[in-house]
């Protein structure tokens, strides 16, 4: 997921210095939005991880 954060903003930096405001500016968005997906799946996860914590090794 992270990766395709980066992928986006690549694209929009890309686009924004080739002058295609447009493209630059979808891809920002789409960019932050995937990366604060990302963001709040991983906390979820150290929070279930912290809670679930690790059982008894048999």
């Amino acid at each position: 997921m992270l990766g395709w954060a980066l992928t986006f903003l690549v694209v929009a930096l890309i686009a924004g210095v080739l002058g295609f405001t447009t493209v630059a500016g979808a891809a920002i968005g789409i960019a932050k939005l995937v990366f604060y997906i990302f963001l709040l799946l991983f906390v979820v996860s150290l929070v279930m991880n912290l809670v679930r914590g690790r059982g008894p090794t048999v």
